[in-house]
C-alpha cells in the first residue's frame, strides 16, 4: 500500500510525463510546419514515449493500491526560433524531469517505501538517456551551423533515429 506522501509524488510525476509529452507533441508540429520531417518524426516517437512512461506510472500507483490522477495539462509552447532553440528546449525540460524524479526518489527513501524506490530506478536511468540524447543532438546542430546540407542530413538522420528507449545516444536502433 503507497503512504498519501508516495502517492502524491508519484501522481506528480505523471503530470510531468504527461506535461512531457504534450510538450514533444507541440515540438513535432512546429518542426513538421518548417519541413524538418526527420526531425517531426523523432519527436512524435519521443511524444508516445513520454506517454507511454506516464502510463507505466498510473499501472504501478493503482497496482499499488493508490489513486492515479489524469492531470489537467496547460498549453506547451509553440513558438521556437530555429531547430537548436527546440532541441535545447527538450534538454531544458530534461534536466527538470530529472530533478523532479530524483525528488520522487528522495521521498522513497525517507518513506523507506523500498518498492516504490526500486520502481523508480527504472526512470533514474532512463533520464541518464534522455539527457545524453538531447546533448547529443545539440552538439551535432552546432557543428552543422547554418550548414543547410546538414542540416538535411540531420533531419534526415533523425527519421530513422530512435529516442531514448529504442535506441542509444548515437542515434543507433537497439538490436
Amino acid at each position: 500500500m503507497l503512504s498519501k506522501k508516495i502517492e502524491s509524488a508519484l501522481n506528480g510525476q505523471v503530470a510531468i510525463e504527461a506535461s512531457s509529452s504534450q510538450a514533444y507533441l507541440a515540438m513535432a508540429s512546429w518542426a513538421e510546419n518548417q519541413g524538418l520531417q526527420g526531425t517531426a518524426a523523432f519527436l512524435y516517437r519521443h511524444s508516445d514515449e513520454e506517454r507511454l512512461h506516464m502510463l507505466k506510472l498510473i499501472k504501478f500507483i493503482n497496482e499499488r493500491g493508490g489513486c492515479a490522477v489524469v492531470p489537467a495539462l496547460k498549453q506547451p509552447s509553440t513558438k521556437y526560433k530555429g531547430i537548436t532553440d527546440v532541441f535545447q528546449a527538450l534538454l531544458d525540460h530534461e534536466t527538470i524531469v530529472t530533478n523532479e524524479i530524483n525528488g520522487v526518489v528522495d521521498t522513497c527513501l525517507k518513506e523507506k517505501d523500498y518498492t516504490t524506490h526500486n520502481f523508480m530506478q527504472w526512470y533514474v536511468g532512463e533520464q541518464i538517456e534522455e539527457e545524453a540524447l538531447a546533448r547529443t543532438l545539440i552538439d551535432k546542430l552546432n557543428l552543422i551551423g547554418n550548414d543547410k546540407g546538414g542540416l538535411y542530413l540531420f533531419d534526415r538522420d533523425l527519421e530513422g533515429m530512435q529516442g531514448a528507449e529504442g535506441g542509444n545516444a548515437k542515434g543507433g536502433k537497439k538490436q
